[in-house]
């Protein structure tokens, strides 16, 4: 980064949901987390079209809000809003640029941190400054412990596990806002040969309440059709491990796990399902986990609050059955 201005104090949140959701509100609360530590001002940067109430929310809990209007196609989306932070971040010379921990933020942020000479690091459970040192804590070893890791060069570009910071206050006075409109570039280096976007209902897996989750033991797809039946009884959302959506039976944007999404329903249950370490970090937080599974010595049993050991086609649809009953 340039040595212009900036007091190196500043923080950026950098938010992509287009919504002042839970995962918006941990990660303003990480960021006022940090600048209350390093004495700075903690700015919001969005991207994409903002609701103003939305806007208003994050107003009042941040400094500044820095607008950042895209009208981009599809394939300048991630580059177009990759050299807008690099600019902002060369203006502002924050000590951290924080990110969610959405597909886009996931991708943006360890290039991000690339183009500025800063460092990068993702999945931030806990953070804490050392020596003006941004100190991330994260799990290690398939979520079996947990590491602190210190930042040596700055900025340190973060991405945060969803709702894992409590949501910030209201400050004093309302921040500032400024508005952009993110210019296209498209370098000639990329080609975008396919995008594909899955039809999404309900809320998302990170803001759901219940979650109804299968894996490999189902042995298709055409069980989840059951786990949708008692999804929709109980008003949950659907998920599944990683195996059952790299066989191709559900949707990848189901994936919860290391290598999916990160979710903190107050029940999540899981139907057919191992409990592989990796998968395990992803339901970390949930308040309550409830199991399904023939196999008495699978794991996820030594992780549920609830666990049934029976093959789940004696278990799904009696369940479902009952519970619609009780709602007559």
């Amino acid at each position: 980064m340039s040595e212009t201005s900036g007091n190196g104090s500043d923080i950026l949140c950098v938010l992509s949901s287009n919504e002042w959701d839970r995962s918006a509100e941990g990660l303003v609360g990480a960021g006022r987390l940090l600048s209350d530590k390093t004495g700075g001002k903690l700015i919001a940067v969005t991207l994409g079209e903002w609701q103003d109430s939305a806007l208003k929310q994050l107003g009042a809990r941040c400094h500044q809000v820095r607008v950042g209007q895209t009208q981009v196609s599809v394939s300048g989306g991630i580059e177009s809003m990759l050299d807008y932070l690099v600019k902002l971040a060369e203006e502002i010379q924050p000590a951290s640029i924080l990110f969610g921990n959405g597909t886009v933020e996931e991708e943006i942020s360890p290039r991000l941190a690339f183009r500025l000479g800063g460092s990068s690091i993702g999945d931030a459970q806990a953070l804490t400054i050392s020596n003006n040192r941004i100190q991330v804590t994260r799990s290690v070893y398939g979520g079996k412990a947990t590491a602190v890791m210190e930042l040596q060069k700055s900025p340190a570009v973060v991405w945060i596990r969803s709702r894992a910071f409590p949501p910030a206050g209201p400050l004093p006075q309302s921040g500032s806002f400024e508005t952009t409109v993110i210019q296209e570039t498209s370098p000639e280096s990329i080609e975008l040969l396919q995008h594909h976007e899955d039809a999404s209902e309900g809320v998302s897996l990170e803001e759901a309440t219940m979650i109804v989750s299968g894996g490999r033991g189902l042995g298709g797809p055409e069980p989840f059709e059951d786990l949708k039946a008692l999804a929709a009884t109980i008003g949950a959302e659907m998920a599944a491990s990683r195996a059952a959506c790299d066989a191709g039976w559900v949707p990848h944007s189901w994936q919860v796990g290391q290598t999916g999404k990160k979710v903190t329903p107050e029940l999540y249950l899981a139907v057919a399902m191992s409990g592989s370490s990796q998968h395990m970090m992803g339901i970390t937080d949930a308040r309550n986990i409830a199991a399904v599974n023939t196999d008495p010595d699978a794991p996820i049993f030594k992780h549920c609050r609830f666990g049934i050991v029976e093959d789940y086609r004696n278990v799904i649809g009696p369940l479902t059955e009952k519970l619609k009953s009780r709602k007559k």
